[in-house]
């Protein structure tokens, strides 16, 4: 299938701009939109993919971190897939990936992730559900908490190198978290331009225990604040949050945010009345099975062996049997083994993020394993509810 299409980077001025133009029809936005976001990812960063000589589509290319039983893990996220109409059906999305997970392996990479238009289309190069995406809101109304027990200091000076080391430590006891790419970031903090946001440090200025970004939107049915990012670091933090958020009951009716879709600050409201208001899935890839399982972390209690049969029908060095020995938080991989769990490198993904244990992906029939060696993956891959806070 890929032998009809070319795969390279995106370097000439007539492919920027045709680019631009597949982005712009694909994602329904302006041309000006579309090349702000090239610029802002970086053209060294995208990837495209000619069919006939023409320009067929392409896609970005985030590297980051993400964090995994408290281990930075590097990960590329995949984001603004586009194929030319002409194109689709044709192929050409389908070998543009496979392409681009080859190019990641070669460069060590270990994991991918992306957010789908259509999962059947990443299904079929290796990537499988692995986390949560969560809106919840609630109405100010109902928030009822009074105590403050720190005070909130606005933030003049707006960069992300203000927040940087306070999500960092989030980020660390989060898993699935993002170390995030500086076009997230820029994202984060630069406003548009119909919007005005504000930025708190939860604590004193000197040693903050958290912050909040919000706006603030006029709506139909009831003015909203819209949480953009959140740090909360101990009970205190999470107090004062709440406390911070009832206080603009009198202009403001509810308050989005995103977070887990099993969300421990909702444990501080008085009813269960924070509601999801809308949830999706992000897909994760393991690219390089072996430096995959050695980086991530474990539970620091468990000392484990998991006899793994893999299967990969892209990437060749990841297929075979593999033996996974944790002991104090940390993984060993040797090839060889029985093969007492028998997985397609796609199922791999949910056991890894622990969306979903390995008896739940037996019954769904994605997965083959004996009795031990699912409770060993079930011990191994024990983990909280794996979510991001960001879309790209």
């Amino acid at each position: 299938m890929t032998a009809q299409f070319e795969y390279s980077t995106l370097s000439h001025p007539q492919d920027i701009q045709q680019m631009m133009y597949i982005l712009e029809q694909c994602f329904l936005s302006p041309l000006s939109a579309e090349e702000a976001y090239i610029n802002q990812i970086g053209i060294e960063n995208f990837r495209i993919i000619r069919g006939l000589e023409q320009l067929a589509g392409g896609l970005a290319t985030l590297n980051m971190g993400q964090w995994w039983g408290g281990v930075r893990v590097p990960m590329t996220g995949i984001a603004a897939v586009g194929i030319a109409p002409e194109y689709r059906g044709s192929g050409a999305a389908i070998a543009l990936m496979q392409h681009t997970l080859k190019e990641l392996y070669e460069r060590g990479i270990p994991l991918s992730a992306l957010y789908p238009a259509v999962q059947s289309l990443y299904r079929k190069v290796g990537y499988e559900q692995g986390g949560s995406w969560c809106n919840w809101e609630v109405a100010t109304k109902n928030i009822q908490v009074r105590e403050q027990p720190l005070p909130l200091q606005r933030i003049v000076d707006i960069n992300h190198q203000v927040f940087h080391e306070l999500y960092q430590q989030q980020a660390r006891q989060t898993h699935g978290y993002l170390d995030r790419h500086p076009a997230i970031w820029e994202r984060l903090i630069q406003p548009d331009e119909k919007e005005t946001f504000y930025a708190y440090f939860i604590g004193s200025k000197e040693k903050p225990q958290g912050y909040i970004l919000f706006s603030q939107h006029p709506a139909e049915d009831g003015a909203i604040l819209r949480i953009k990012d959140w740090v909360i670091l101990t009970d205190a933090a999470a107090q004062s949050f709440w406390s911070f958020l009832a206080s603009h009951r009198s202009q403001i009716d509810k308050v989005r945010w995103r977070s887990s879709a099993i969300d421990s600050l909702t444990l501080l409201l008085p009813e269960q009345t924070a509601k999801l208001k809308n949830t999706m899935r992000w897909m994760l890839r393991i690219v390089d099975v072996v430096k995959a399982l050695e980086m991530r972390g474990y539970p620091s209690g468990i000392q484990a062996e998991l006899h793994l049969e893999i299967q990969d029908n892209l990437l060749d060095a990841n297929n075979g049997k593999f033996i996974l020995s944790v002991a104090n938080g940390r993984g060993e991989v040797t090839k060889g083994g029985k093969g007492e769990l028998q997985l397609d490198v796609r199922e791999l993904a949910p056991i890894y993020t622990s969306l979903f244990t390995p008896y739940h992906l037996q019954i769904a029939g994605k997965l083959h394993g004996t009795e031990t060696a699912i409770s060993a993956a079930t011990q191994i891959f024990a983990g909280a509810s794996p979510w991001m806070a960001d879309f790209f």
